[in-house]
């Protein structure tokens, strides 16, 4: 629904958590095993830098498109490694980890969804991410929906058009 034309690169978790995969573990809801976040985060980049060199693909021209978890995996990337995503479509994500010096992310570009009643990533997390991320010189735009923590068609429609603005000239 992003880019049609686009190669695709699915990327899946290796932790269980009540059957279902997920990126990291948590601790409870909201409250990240930092320690597991540190070592899968570091996992995925070698994966992604694998991936590049056995099916030839270009390792800077990565965007990374996440929901929740996957948005929160994709944010720990640009948290903890300046060249690990070209930009990110980040879905209801929330902080990864608070308390650090995030690198340099002058030219890269983030798109954040989030819901102003999630019940998860309150709006206060969105705009402290919001806030991080530019502070670490990223473009960063916030879309609002009036809902919860689900993920709506009007907000991948939003996420779209920013990517067409700043990606592809569709």
């Amino acid at each position: 629904m992003i880019d049609d034309e686009a190669n695709v690169l699915s990327v899946r978790g290796n932790i269980l958590e009540n059957g279902m995969p997920r990126f990291f573990r948590r601790l409870a809801e909201g409250i990240f095993d930092e320690e597991d976040l540190i070592f899968r985060t570091k996992e995925l980049i070698e994966f992604l830098d694998e991936a590049a060199e056995k099916y030839d693909f270009d390792r800077n021209n990565i965007l990374a498109i996440g929901y929740s978890n996957g948005a929160n995996i994709a944010a720990s990337l640009l948290f903890h490694y300046q060249h690990a995503l070209k930009g990110a479509i980040l879905h209801h994500p929330m902080v990864p980890r608070k308390g650090i010096d995030l690198p340099n992310l002058t030219g890269k570009s983030v798109f954040i969804a989030a819901g102003t009643n999630d019940p998860i990533c309150s709006p206060m997390e969105s705009t402290e991410l919001q806030s991080l991320l530019e502070i670490a010189n990223a473009k960063v735009e916030l879309h609002w929906e009036n809902r919860g923590h689900q993920l709506t068609s009007q907000e991948v429609e939003a996420a779209a058009n920013w990517y067409r603005q700043h990606f592809n000239n569709k």
